[in-house]
């Protein structure tokens, strides 16, 4: 399922990546990753803030459905 749809305060796996190629190099390159582990600390009409490998990082919902889980 999409990040999106992610509980709150529930600890998560990215199982994997999608969208075009340069999408896919953002997402990874800020460690969203297959395998990483991922916590939403607030939502916000589908925007994001989640903790992830230590940091925190805002993302809009766009991007966050790329990010499944």
């Amino acid at each position: 399922m999409p990040l999106t749809f992610a509980t709150i305060g529930e600890e998560n796996t990215i199982v994997r990546v999608s969208g075009n190629g340069e999408t896919r190099r953002f997402l990874e390159n800020l460690g969203f990753i297959a395998g990483a582990t991922i916590t939403v600390m607030s939502a916000i009409g589908g925007n994001v803030i989640v903790d992830i490998k230590g940091s925190r990082i805002a993302i809009n919902e766009d991007m966050a459905r790329h990010i499944m889980i």
